[in-house]
């Protein structure tokens, strides 16, 4: 059985057909998870889904404690995880309401959350040229167009501070830059993911064109929020139409990411960091 793991907003764990469905409080050795996670079982899958945010959308991007969500993901097992998440156009044909599958990524966070398990003497270096799962965003690809989404394959998401929106100065350097979509939460969950050896992709609903486009006006939280909820059902088709395109192993780079990565002799290891990254190094060290 496959366990696939869902972040995204409320709502979206209200998928129809989904049987013995159940909550877990987890208290992991980085902190709390954002809210309880939420299981089902769906045909042949199970789904683990968490609200990034909070139910009431509670955490600012940079409260969100991202390694207790990973960690938590990877404490129940699961493989792989699909981020449903709202994001601003930076270019014309991306349009509100379009899927994008991203598969690269652009930090700009300055540093102000925390997107690693490592440190208190454990180093490890994963890499991240392909930052996301490039079998998973096939499955992703074909399910969307499938269900008759604008999908597009491929981008690069632009992971702005927040919580504030774009400078409209801001937003066209980015597009200057090349970038094709901007959000505030992607980057820290997608390396985390790497370092658990979990499969992540993103499928970013377009919501607005940010603050750049003359002939659309500037973002702002109703227009967010308006669109959002025209594609949460799209959002919805496209997990139950990829769960039987899902292998029920996987032979991706994703589930060897931390393979050679570990820099740090395991008899270096303080007794306490190895205990708490047991679930994420157990196998190397």
């Amino acid at each position: 059985m496959n366990t696939i793991g869902v972040i995204g907003g409320s709502g979206l764990y209200e998928l129809e057909g989904l049987e013995e469905i159940r909550e877990d409080v987890i208290h992991t050795p980085f902190g709390e998870p954002s809210d309880a996670y939420v299981s089902g079982r769906l045909g042949s899958n199970r789904l683990v889904f968490l609200p990034r945010h909070g139910r009431g959308h509670r955490h600012l991007p940079d409260e969100v404690n991202y390694p207790a969500n990973i960690w938590g993901m990877k404490f129940l097992g699961v493989e792989r995880i699909i981020s449903i998440t709202a994001v601003g156009s930076l270019k014309e044909e991306l349009a509100p309401t379009n899927v994008v599958l991203p598969d690269q990524y652009f930090d700009r966070m300055l540093g102000s959350r925390r997107s690693t398990f490592f440190g208190d003497g454990c180093v490890a270096h994963v890499s991240m040229a392909e930052p996301s799962c490039p079998d998973l965003r096939q499955a992703l690809f074909e399910a969307a167009r499938g269900q008759g989404a604008v999908v597009h394959l491929g981008g690069t998401y632009l992971n702005m501070e927040g919580p504030a929106f774009s400078t409209r100065a801001e937003s066209e350097v980015y597009r200057s830059w090349g970038m094709d979509v901007i959000g505030m939460t992607n980057v820290a969950e997608a390396r985390l993911a790497r370092e658990a050896e979990i499969c992540y992709q993103s499928v970013a609903l377009v919501t607005d064109y940010d603050c750049w486009h003359q002939e659309h006006a500037d973002v702002t939280v109703e227009m967010v929020v308006d669109n959002l909820r025209k594609n949460v059902e799209m959002a919805r088709k496209i997990i139950r139409a990829v769960l039987p395109k899902l292998p029920d192993s996987r032979d991706c780079a994703c589930s060897r990411g931390l393979a050679n990565a570990i820099m740090t002799a395991p008899e270096q290891i303080p007794p306490e960091t190895r205990r708490r990254l047991d679930i994420i190094i157990g196998k190397y060290v």
